[in-house]
């Protein structure tokens, strides 16, 4: 009888494996190995993204608490941005990994050159209502004067070059819908390694390069972001992965459009959903001053980093349901789920444990004053205390995507966020006077009550049936 287990040599090969991308099929053979291949790119892609916004943070807390509060109430409003960019990428990889399920490649690029029609044009009309009105962005969100004129610039370059994140989401969810995850990862580590070394250097100024302030992260990160596109684009056209495109490609395809459109929206609409709940709550914790703000905002930049390996196993669980249910094997893509869902839930649990124990040292490492270190630290561990929950959800969520089913996950995040988080946090913070602390309660349940409906709807097996 041949062991489960493997020795750590096998784990190192199998992690080389994965992460140059060797292995791209995943509809056969066994599921414990497709799951890791996938998830290992997807994990370190993801924990790219999130150094951005916890490099940001660590040069920005050296500027003043207005500064990390004007990043807290801009990350709230582009949220929005990512909102509609994560909202088309599900659409992409669900659609994505089907057609490459079904060994239609043809088909995977058209869908691919569309997404990135509808993605330019979504950012054209967000930058030019970032560049024109940033003061009176930031003025709605609840920053008072002195925070506006400290930080506007910020908003300003952020939401205008706003292209650059839309453009890294998308094209990032047609790599990993294929199965090219390594892919993805190695673009997010190009755009990482230039926004570290610029960050300091448009923040503090370097010769006659002046010191920008807060503005300086926001250009340091959209160049970075920039360079990161142009890469991506470079390897659809010049097809180094499963997906290539040439220029007689480039032309608009209304079915396919529209087909993407229709799956996206339900996308757009789920993640509209969560993240205008995060726009109302920072608009809620703006009630209690800049202080509050500023340790709300470095704990959830924090919550944010430990949550991209979990996010990560989520999109790995999305393409082997998009791509298993294309190759006719929904029992595999369903096992897919449950063992994917297993290894996020251990996961959280642990990150769960640190923060517990080491909230305030770890909200010291940003910041030192009093009360930011004293509501970070709290905020970490309250919602720490949903964590293995969160872990579980986001994967079984992110399944129903990968099928192409995005109705269900909205339905599931209009009742729990709007109905249910929203009253809840403002009752509690305000009407009762529980102040901040209501609202990182609020926050915990709601993720816990996600994580039940999800794993309750998923059981019934309805997105098995979905055609995309």
């Amino acid at each position: 009888m041949q062991s489960n287990k493997i020795t750590f040599k096998q784990f190192i090969q199998y992690f080389k494996i994965a992460v140059t991308g060797k292995e791209q099929e995943f509809t056969s053979g066994s599921i414990r190995r497709a799951v890791f291949m996938l998830s290992i790119p997807m994990i370190l892609e993801m924990l790219m993204e999130s150094i951005f916004a916890i490099v940001d943070i660590m040069y920005v807390s050296k500027i003043s608490v207005n500064a990390v509060a004007t990043i807290g109430l801009t990350e709230s409003v582009i949220t929005l941005v990512y909102a509609v960019a994560i909202g088309l990428s599900m659409a992409a990889t669900a659609i994505v990994a089907r057609r490459v399920g079904e060994t239609d490649y043809k088909g995977a690029s058209d869908a691919a050159v569309q997404v990135v029609f509808l993605g330019v044009f979504v950012a054209a009309v967000i930058s030019v209502i970032g560049i024109l009105y940033p003061k009176e962005i930031l003025g709605l969100m609840g920053g008072k004067s002195d925070l506006i004129e400290e930080g506007y610039g910020y908003t300003q370059v952020l939401l205008g070059g706003n292209v650059t994140i839309m453009l890294l989401f998308l094209i990032n969810a047609i790599f990993r819908g294929a199965g090219d995850a390594s892919i993805a990862m190695k673009v997010l580590i190009v755009s990482n390694g230039l926004n570290i070394i610029l960050d300091p250097i448009f923040i503090f100024g370097l010769g006659p390069i002046p010191a920008y302030g807060v503005k300086g992260a926001a250009i340091a990160t959209t160049i970075g972001r920039g360079v990161a596109v142009l890469f991506q684009l470079a390897i659809l056209f010049y097809g180094y992965g499963k997906i290539k495109i040439a220029f007689k490609d480039l032309v608009i395809r209304v079915g396919v459009m529209l087909n993407l459109i229709k799956v996206s929206l339900g996308g757009i609409g789920q993640f509209l959903i969560g993240t205008s709940s995060w726009v109302f709550l920072m608009r809620i914790m703006s009630e209690f001053g800049s202080e509050v703000l500023a340790g709300y905002t470095i704990a959830i930049r924090v919550m944010m980093f430990t949550l991209m390996p979990a996010w990560g196993m989520s999109n790995a669980a999305a393409t082997l349901v998009g791509q298993n249910l294309g190759a006719q094997k929904p029992e595999r893509a369903e096992l897919s789920v449950w063992k994917t869902g297993k290894y996020s839930a251990i996961f959280m649990g642990l990150v769960s444990i640190v923060y517990l124990i080491f909230a305030p040292q770890i909200i010291v490492l940003f910041n030192d004053t009093p009360d930011v270190v004293k509501y970070g630290s709290l905020c970490l561990r309250v919602i720490a205390a949903g964590y293995v929950f969160y872990g579980y959800g986001m994967v079984v969520i992110n399944a129903f995507n990968g099928a192409g089913d995005t109705k269900t996950p909205t339905y599931i995040n209009f009742v729990c966020f709007w109905l249910l988080q929203l009253p809840f946090a403002y009752v509690m913070a305000l009407t009762l006077d529980f102040g901040p602390t209501g609202v990182f309660w609020a926050i915990t349940l709601a993720e816990i009550i996600i994580a039940i409906v999800a794993v309750i709807w998923f059981k019934k097996g309805s997105w098995k049936l979905v055609k995309v």
